[in-house]
């Protein structure tokens, strides 16, 4: 399984960004989706999640009305659009799969390698 995630970048607090994860090796339509992420010094936590049919979603409290998950199970592709970043944003945004609900860790399957978001003030 592989998972390539891609759109990390430097942007302006205020700005967006678009983050994709690519998904090879699996049956993707029968997995759960999503994004975490790693500031430095921090514990990993989770961003948004959304059902293999892509009927549901979640997000963390910190970033619900700013982000928004997408997925297109035609292209095997999970998406993040982040509007209205703040410098607290900034941390290394991992893709993952697994299941439901999505929220934890411990229903993550598979892991991406993670790409890079920087928030300037």
């Amino acid at each position: 399984v592989r998972l390539l995630e891609s759109g990390g970048g430097l942007v302006q607090a205020g700005g967006s960004l678009r983050l994709s994860c690519a998904a090879s090796g699996l049956t993707f339509g029968s997995y759960a989706m999503g994004w975490f992420r790693q500031a430095p010094g921090k514990a990993r936590e989770f961003v948004a999640g959304i059902r293999g049919s892509g009927g549901t979603s979640n997000y963390a409290d910190s970033v619900k009305g700013r982000f928004t998950i997408s997925r297109d199970n035609a292209k095997n592709t999970v998406y993040l659009q982040m509007n209205s970043l703040k410098p607290e944003d900034t941390a290394v945004y991992y893709c993952a799969a697994g299941g439901w609900p999505f929220r934890d860790q411990i229903y993550i399957s598979y892991w991406g390698q993670g790409t890079q978001v920087t928030v300037s003030s």
